[in-house]
């Protein structure tokens, strides 16, 4: 329970500093998802959700910008819980299968509900076309990124490995 307090103090904080630094938003909100992800490591499937619920909430309460809570409730902070689930799949195939249908359900969603906020694209095809390839091609770089920051923490850092 302490590790899992500790790392959600750890992602809030990353929350924190994306909602008042908005330049870097995306990543800072990837870099509180690793909080998450190192809670599964550690603790398992319960204390990541467990991470990823109350950073949640905390981020919602606390922070002046809902942004980057915002993001992290609608993929970030879910999708290490997700990754490790998907990732005991055997092929290969399969697995980004299921990781980019991940990526676009909750893309859908983030459209859906911040289209006219955020996107203004209309209901264009070509531009919501050109939104999902260039979201699924920076996924796949950031999963690939993901996947060596994960190993980086199980081989250096986590005494759970």
């Amino acid at each position: 329970m302490t590790l899992s307090s500790l790392f959600t103090a750890l992602a809030v904080i990353s929350l924190y500093i994306a909602s008042v630094w908005p330049t870097g938003i995306l990543g800072l909100v990837a870099f509180a998802s690793l909080f998450v992800a190192a809670s599964v490591i550690e603790a398992g499937i319960a204390s990541g959700l467990y991470v990823y619920v109350i950073s949640s909430a905390l981020g919602m309460l606390l922070l002046p910008n809902r942004a980057a809570p915002l993001l992290f409730i609608l993929f970030f902070g879910f999708y290490p819980v997700i990754k490790s689930l998907i990732e005991k799949l055997k092929p290969a195939a399969l697995q980004w299968i299921l990781k980019l249908l991940a990526l676009n359900v909750s893309l859908t969603v983030i459209w859906f509900l911040f289209r006219t906020i955020i996107f203004d694209l209309g209901d264009e095809p070509p531009a919501l076309i050109i939104l999902y390839a260039g979201a699924n091609v920076v996924f796949a770089m950031f999963d690939y990124g993901f996947t060596k920051l994960i190993r980086f923490y199980m081989g250096r850092i986590s005494k759970a490995s």
